[in-house]
């Protein structure tokens, strides 16, 4: 048998490729023994059982391939929740904060007095996004799409999770066209990234249909862009997550749909540009 101080120092050396080995040795272990991470650094010497030494191995090997510790461990914190991932569905990344704290700005600019706001999320994946609109604005209704019925059934399960199935109803479709009508507030995290020159082990384990934004990133937003005026209330705003290299593209592409209003960059906690934002009411725009 070996103690958890020893297999902790094994797997952080078959995990050195990870940005973050010794962490994830931990989670990892944590997850196999059902305890709470502080817990493996007050029993350093404790054994483990035959059996817990295998699942803790095998789930080693497949973080050793580059697949991301939330699908070893089913979840993910996002915003103060906890959701669950799986394959069907990409990770949610700590950078998508920026964009729910600036719709949740916007939410208590359209609603001061916590009135009725309704809110789509366009392309919701894992549900992270309107899961967490929802739970930190009680008066709205959020209506996520999403053309994936397995990333559906993900969000689905968060929703009800967060006991917030009254408030989230998940529609099936392409982009805007499952939405009941307009809406206050337009949110989208759509694919933007080159797959090409995705990180090899995000392109092997989280799934292409949320990833492909084509050769310059920018062909979901082409698509998305043109139809918002129609959807969006007098009003209202649209909030996008975008790559580092995308802010002149998608402000230019949001100002042509949506002639007059103001339209800003928003950098993230690194500095690269994150949320892309036009607000209908308000003069020109700046970036």
């Amino acid at each position: 048998m070996q103690t958890i101080a020893g297999l902790l120092r094994e797997a952080a050396a078959e995990l050195a490729a990870s940005a973050t080995p010794r962490l994830d040795a931990e989670l990892l272990l944590a997850h196999t023994m059902g305890w709470p991470r502080a817990r493996l650094l007050a029993e350093r010497d404790h054994q483990l059982d035959a059996a817990q030494l295998a699942a803790f191995r095998a789930l080693v090997a497949r973080r050793a391939t580059g697949e991301p510790v939330a699908y070893l461990l089913g979840r993910r914190a996002f915003f103060g929740l906890e959701l669950a991932v799986d394959r069907r569905v990409l990770v949610p990344r700590p950078e998508t904060e920026l964009l729910v704290e600036l719709a949740l700005a916007q939410a208590r600019r359209l609603a001061p007095a916590g009135g009725p706001l309704a809110i789509a999320d366009i392309g919701t994946g894992s549900g992270a996004i309107a899961v967490a609109l929802a739970a930190n604005f009680p008066t709205a209704t959020v209506y996520a799409t999403d053309i994936s019925p397995d990333a559906l059934a993900v969000a689905a399960a968060n929703v009800a999770r967060h006991g917030l199935g009254e408030r989230v109803r998940l529609l099936h479709g392409d982009l805007l066209e499952p939405l009941p009508g307009p809406v206050d507030l337009l949110v989208s995290n759509p694919p933007y990234t080159i797959l090409a020159e995705v990180e090899p082990q995000v392109r092997a384990h989280e799934p292409h249909l949320a990833l492909e934004g084509g050769a310059d990133g920018g062909d979901v937003y082409r698509r998305l862009l043109p139809a918002v005026g129609r959807r969006l209330r007098p009003g209202g705003a649209v909030l996008l997550e975008i790559g580092a290299w995308q802010g002149e593209l998608v402000a230019g592409l949001l100002r042509a749909a949506m002639p007059g209003a103001r339209v800003s960059v928003h950098r993230d906690l690194a500095g690269l540009d994150r949320v892309v934002l036009g607000e209908s009411a308000g003069g020109a725009g700046s970036v």
